[in-house]
């Protein structure tokens, strides 16, 4: 009875490590899809005798070996959602990088020099007085 607890605890505190923080960057089905991992893993560890008969339905061995499979397909799953992020986030990294080099590359040799500075102006549009 003592795992149980502790399980479900363990299940709690990680579901509201997730859910809280972030506000509206979250979304919706990953908010959802958090909950129903909850609720399933609670009732799994409340009733682990339905996990082995749900698994025996779908010709699986034991509940426990569902279990592995289920976590296994999240896994790869996770792993490959992880990756297209990853590669997204390299690829606006990347091209950054490009925009911010260019910009700060000096002129080729032999580019005509710039034109020279504005003259300043005053408040009213006119030249600005010389300092003596």
């Amino acid at each position: 009875m003592l795992i149980k607890v502790v399980l479900i605890l363990a299940v709690a505190v990680v579901s509201l490590f997730m859910l809280r923080g972030h506000g509206a960057r979250r979304q919706a089905l990953r908010r959802l899809g958090l909950l129903a991992f909850a609720a399933v893993a609670v009732v799994s560890i409340i009733f682990p005798d339905l996990l082995t008969a749900v698994a025996q339905k779908i010709n699986v061995g034991r509940g426990a070996d569902l279990l592995l499979y289920v976590l296994i397909v999240v896994f790869f799953s996770y792993v490959a959602s992880r990756y297209v992020r990853d590669r997204r986030a390299d690829q606006r990294v990347t091209a950054l990088a490009r925009r911010l080099a260019l910009s700060e590359a000096p002129p080729p040799r032999g580019a005509l020099p710039a034109a020279g500075p504005e003259p300043q102006t005053g408040l009213a549009g006119g030249p600005t007085p010389e300092a003596p």
